[in-house]
């Protein structure tokens, strides 16, 4: 298949000042620490992890909103990382994001026909106003918004009809690639599958590549074609949606999957589970090593004097550690 996006050892780094009053060294914060992963036309990407695991860091770092300190991004050929400002921005309409809060990621100052229209007004200006509410209605309708709400404000919709304007938003330039930052982990479990749903339609039809950010691994087992999951701004496993599920080879990965709840009541009671001991560690000093050696079961001395590497353990299943 044709390589839609190429990220190639992708490192965010920030610079924390030192506090107190002699203002000691300044510390590294560590976001992103070297990701790379090669997405497809018309894939989704699933990616997990922890709150302040770089999730979040790494997809604005693609977009351009973060600077990026290091590494490659490359979208449909064409290398992003280094383009000035100026160039990058002719570049966004084929790159859009949705945001996890609907209603935050919305000016309630504006209708949600100026809204939508704001996209085509920066990067389509040639067009006429009956151009742009034609285009405006066209992707409304497409997302499940009645004709009658073009007028209406953010405040006046509930918080999956508020996504659904995100995504028109996003969506009204046809970009190539779509990234979607946990856009339902504020909504209710009957509308995050409505939003599922919409989201994997829209996919099929316009051909979009996604990358879907999350904390529930049953909403990525669902919309995705292959998982990253990301500890500490690294990649500790990636692999098919499939072998991921069937055979979790880093114990972080196995953690994860365990903690989902099973529907049925009896099983979810009985099953065997040990959930993760201790706290994520500070991105500002991670533990020498491997950095999930503080809570990980399998720990032994060789995880605290060496990192491992990532290696491929079988077609396309990567893995960091030493014991996989």
């Amino acid at each position: 298949m044709t390589k839609l996006l190429r990220v190639d050892d992708l490192k965010v780094h920030f610079r924390i000042p030192g506090e107190g009053l002699l203002r000691p060294r300044h510390k590294t914060l560590r976001a992103v620490d070297g990701i790379s992963f090669d997405l497809d036309a018309g894939e989704t990407l699933g990616i997990v992890g922890e709150s302040g695991c770089g999730k979040s860091t790494l997809a604005r770092g693609i977009l351009g909103l973060v600077p990026v300190t290091s590494g490659s991004i490359w979208l449909a050929g064409e290398e992003l990382a280094h383009l000035s400002a100026r160039a990058l921005r002719k570049r966004r309409q084929h790159m859009q994001i949705v945001f996890q809060d609907p209603l935050a990621s919305l000016d309630p100052r504006m209708t949600v026909s100026e809204i939508i229209a704001e996209p085509l007004q920066v990067f389509e200006p040639s067009l006429d106003k009956k151009e742009r509410k034609h285009k405006v209605q066209g992707i409304m309708e497409r997302v499940g918004l009645l004709p009658n709400q073009i007028n209406r404000y953010p405040h006046e919709f509930s918080g999956g009809q508020c996504q659904r304007i995100g995504i028109a938003r996003a969506l009204v330039l046809k970009p190539k690639l779509l990234i979607c930052d946990e856009p339902v982990s504020a909504l209710d479990v009957s509308i995050q599958a409505q939003i599922i749903n919409l989201l994997m339609d829209i996919q099929e039809d316009m051909q979009l590549s996604m990358l879907f950010i999350a904390h529930d691994l049953s909403v990525v087992k669902q919309i995705s074609h292959r998982v990253m999951v990301m500890y500490l701004g690294k990649m500790v496993e990636a692999t098919t949606r499939d072998e991921l599920y069937r055979d979790p080879r880093h114990p972080y990965t196995r953690a994860l999957i365990d903690a989902i709840p099973i529907p049925d009541p009896t099983i979810e009671r009985n099953k065997k589970f040990e959930p993760l001991q201790g706290d994520l560690p500070s991105p500002l000093d991670p533990p020498s090593g491997c950095s999930f050696r503080t809570r990980c079961p399998m720990a032994a001395d060789s995880c605290a004097a060496e990192a491992p590497t990532q290696r491929e353990i079988s077609e396309g299943h990567w893995v960091s550690c030493h014991f996989a």
